[in-house]
Order: C-alpha cells, then structure tokens, then sequence
C-alpha cells in the first residue's frame, strides 16, 4: 500500500495544488477586458455620475433655492413693515415701488403672506415675491383708486414657489391685497386651468376670458403649468368686493381670520 502511494506521487508531474493557467495568454498574463465591455463600463459609470449630477440639481432647483429665496422675502418683508410702522398713513412714499407696494393673501393657497413688488422678471421673482406687470400689459395698482387690473405673476416651482398650490383655489375664494393703511378684499370669480405663455388679454384692465364685459377693479393671478414646466399659464381672475382700512392693531379682515 506504502509503495502504491509513493508511485501515484512519483507520476503526479508536481501539477498538485497549482493553478490552472490555461485561461492565461501566453506571457503568462491574464486575459484582459474586451473593448465593449470597457466601453460598457465607462458607460456605466458615466450615467451613475449623471444621474447623480441631475439630482444634485433637482434638489437645488425645487428645494435649496426655495430656503434662499424664502429667506430674502421674509428679509425684504420685514423691512417693508419697519417701514409702514416709522411713516404715518397716507404720507410721502406710500406708493414708493423700490421695496415692495403691500403683501398678498389667499388662504386656499396656504403659503401665507406674499410680498409684492414692482416687476415680473427672474430677478424679481426668483427672490420669492410676487411682482406686478409692467409690460406687455401694465398692471393697475389697487392703491390708485382706478379701475383696471391687479395682474401678478409668481412662481409655481423653486424660488419660493409662491403660485405652488394655485390649483387649490376655488371661485368664491376671496384674496386679500395688505397695503400699509388699506386691506382690498376681492372674490374669485373664473379660473383659466391653461392657456398660452403668448395670452397677454388674460391681463387686460378687461379681461374678457374671464367673462368680464365692462371696467372694474380685477386681479389677475398667473403663474406656470403644469407643475414644473413653463409650457402654459394658469390664470386666477377676481374682483373687488370691498376695501377697509387698516385699524391700529392691524386688524386683518374677516377672510384672513379663523
């Protein structure tokens, strides 16, 4: 038995326990990746870089600059209500635009006090406020007691994305413009769920879309759709139903109350 062992080891050629090499070139070298599967690789790992890339930019585009662009509104808010608080009512600079003319509320949008400001460009509103149209049809301000349209514009995603949740507002809704000594109560009465980008007779001092048929004391809502994109407007029309003065606790009209 001793002597069969030692000859099986005798003819073992000494190929135990070694590697298998045949997979390996003939240096002696192992075989390496062929070039579509390194094209595949690099492909890969370029598409998770992208991918991650576009991430990092969505949450900057829909989150990060709605905390700097709300930041800024409530910064330039505050000055605007330092200010109403330092000058007596009625008095010079009441309808100084540079700062911000009053605040806007719709309670069915839920987003609290919105500063306006002179304006609809990215400047403006990318510092998350709504502005005022200046062109192609200029806005009428409520404050100068002529009949026309309010028209605004602000926007729906990113910077502050004050228009957010215009879709919750309902005809019958009231919105409440804030301006340092008078509150401008209106009451929604159409809404336009898409339009064209192109469709500036949503802001005429008539607007007629709405049903509108003769001079009157409007507001205009607009603002992007569908979410995220800029390809149409959703359009918010409504009326004045009445206007009160500011008391000296700032009392907010009953809409804005409970």
């Amino acid at each position: 038995m001793a002597a069969t062992t030692d000859h099986t080891a005798e003819h073992n050629d000494g190929t135990e326990g070694r590697d298998d090499t045949s997979a390996a070139d003939p240096g002696g070298r192992r075989r390496g990746v062929g070039p579509l599967a390194f094209a595949i690789s690099v492909l890969g790992e370029l598409l998770i870089t992208a991918g991650l890339v576009l991430g990092l930019f969505v949450v900057y585009s829909l989150w990060w600059t709605n905390v700097l662009a709300d930041r800024e509104a409530d910064q330039q808010g505050h000055k605007v209500r330092d200010e109403w608080a330092q000058s007596a009512p009625g008095g010079p600079g009441e309808l100084d635009t540079k700062g911000g003319i009053g605040f806007l509320h719709v309670p069915s949008m839920h987003d609290g006090e919105i500063l306006v400001k002179k304006g609809t460009s990215d400047a403006v509103l990318n510092d998350g406020v709504a502005g005022y149209y200046l062109d192609p049809v200029k806005a009428v301000l409520p404050m100068s007691g002529k009949k026309g349209n309010f028209s605004l514009a602000a926007h729906r995603d990113g910077h502050g994305a004050k228009f957010h949740n215009i879709h919750k507002v309902r005809e019958g809704d009231p919105i409440v413009f804030e301006t340092r000594d008078k509150w401008y109560v209106y009451k929604v009465y159409k809404i336009l769920p898409e339009t064209s980008k192109y469709n500036v007779e949503v802001l005429a001092p008539i607007p007629k879309e709405s049903g509108a048929r003769k001079p009157g004391h409007y507001i205009t809502l607009t603002t992007c759709t569908p979410m995220y994109t800029s390809k149409y407007r959703y359009i918010v029309w409504g009326e004045l139903v009445r206007v009160e003065k500011v008391d000296d606790k700032r009392t907010p009209p009953k809409e804005l109350r409970g």
